[in-house]
């Protein structure tokens, strides 16, 4: 056994784990207001962001190849951007179960259908069809409205059965899908002169057009996703946890029978079913990986620290008394489940665009239960712990453990799905709060509140 390859590969866990905490430690730092001109500035905000530059410039430079060297090879940056879409998921799954306490086992489901239509999306544009953005984008952007009119509609009556609104919100699910199909058969012949085929693309196809359309059609399946989770979760997370368990499992299932059969059941021939999609642009690079990562990270961060994200904890720590406060439970849960599935989707539009292919046996509900053990294994309620338990799996189980076992049989690498719950028994037994519990690391830690002092009537001061 080559333990150079070995040891080299730990260095490079250990390095992965201290960029991790640079970063969270460059968006940390604060910068005193600067008076120029007799104008204050904010100049903390341009320090993270040049710091968030540097940090993307490090591992930019590490994939670069220099005369055939680069200090990451193929297989290291297939790994990089398997850990930053597992980040995405992970975080949306912690959002959902660790901060909410709502035990789901559908995020791969969501994970599956955000790579599906935006790989949908960019594969129908580089072939000179734009029905998918325009079929997508318009049909995201008209439920949006009407979730927002059927939400006013309904806080104007007294206690209508979810059952009820489900319907509601169904058939305008229905009738935005209809609309957005007519206005892209409408809209999508227009635009067939300037996107070319794949042979010849036109303007609108390659180049900063093609970026373009590969971020909104990322967008728009995260989006699609989280409608998606709306419609599953109103009527399903009226239920207790573990039973809602046990609908989202089948969720998974349902999505894993739909991507086998999108050639005959659904009306994509183009996704082949069973046999895998292929042809999707690979436009996935470290910028738009490393981009979605920070931005997920970010916006959950902000999320949690806000009053809304105290609203998400008080739901996990007891609904009675969160409900007895005023707090909506049943808004709160559907909120954070629709929020998590939308980190989902994201990070499943970056992944196809990185594997360019897709296969449902990727999807299956088994694979499902990647991002929960990470979030065991990190630390319910804790991002710090979830981000390094992302990166950890990938490049330990799935990167190093893999090449060993590999190298002891050709049948060895099955073995990690026996190590896998060996190993995630054994942490719960030893540290049922995870490697990391609650710690924060640097931006992400909550900070302290400082007590207010108050005078007693001894005119001392107090705590």
């Amino acid at each position: 056994m080559d333990f150079t390859a070995i040891l080299f590969s730990l260095v490079k866990i250990v390095a992965v784990i201290f960029y991790l905490y640079g970063i969270f430690w460059v968006l940390n730092i604060k910068v005193k207001n600067v008076e120029i001109m007799g104008r204050t500035l904010n100049l903390g905000w341009l320090v993270n962001l040049l710091g968030a530059a540097v940090a993307f410039a490090i591992i930019q430079l590490a994939l670069t190849d220099f005369n055939g060297f680069s200090l990451l090879n193929n297989f290291d940056s297939g790994l990089l951007f398997q850990a930053c879409t597992m980040t995405m998921v992970a975080l949306g799954l912690n959002l959902i179960y660790g901060f909410n306490g709502q035990f789901s086992l559908g995020q791969w489901g969501f994970y599956g259908i955000g790579a599906y239509v935006a790989a949908d999306i960019t594969y129908r544009w580089t072939n000179g069809d734009a029905s998918g953005l325009i079929v997508v984008g318009s049909g995201v952007l008209l439920f949006g409205l009407v979730i927002w009119i059927i939400s006013k509609f309904i806080s104007n009556l007294r206690r209508m059965p979810v059952l009820s609104s489900f319907t509601l919100y169904l058939l305008g699910a229905v009738l935005s899908g209809f609309l957005a199909v007519l206005v892209g058969r409408v809209f999508s012949p227009a635009l067939s002169a300037v996107l070319g085929t794949n042979l010849e693309p036109g303007p609108l196809a390659q180049g900063l057009g093609l970026q373009v359309v590969f971020f909104l059609a990322v967008i728009f399946a995260g989006i699609f996703a989280a409608e998606i989770s709306f419609l599953f979760g109103l009527p399903v997370l009226s239920l207790g946890s573990d039973y809602f368990g046990i609908a989202t499992l089948g969720f998974s299932i349902v999505v894993y029978t739909l991507m086998v059969n999108t050639d005959t059941i659904l009306p994509f021939p183009e996704m082949r079913g069973g046999r895998g999609m292929i042809g999707i642009p690979k436009l996935t690079t470290w910028f738009w990986a490393f981009t979605f990562m920070l931005l997920v990270i970010i916006v959950m961060r902000n999320i949690i620290r806000s009053s809304t994200g105290r609203t998400i904890l008080s739901v996990r720590e007891d609904e009675v008394a969160a409900r007895s406060m005023g707090v909506d439970v049943a808004g709160t849960k559907l909120m954070s489940f629709v929020i998590g599935s939308l980190f989902a989707g994201i990070g499943g539009g970056v992944y196809a665009h990185y594997i360019g292919f897709l296969s449902p046996g990727a999807f299956d509900f088994l694979v499902g239960f990647n991002p929960l053990i990470i979030v065991v294994f990190g630390g319910l309620g804790s991002m710090t712990g979830t981000i390094t338990a992302s990166f950890g799996w990938i490049f330990f189980l799935e990167g190093m453990l893999r090449e060993i076992l590999g190298k002891i049989s050709p049948e060895a690498p099955s073995w990690r799905y026996v190590l896998y719950p060996l190993t995630l028994l054994l942490l719960m037994l030893i540290r049922p709060q995870g490697l990391l519990g609650n710690v924060e690391w640097g931006f992400l830690k909550i900070p302290k509140i400082p007590l207010r002092k108050t005078i007693n009537k001894e005119g001392g001061e107090e705590a």
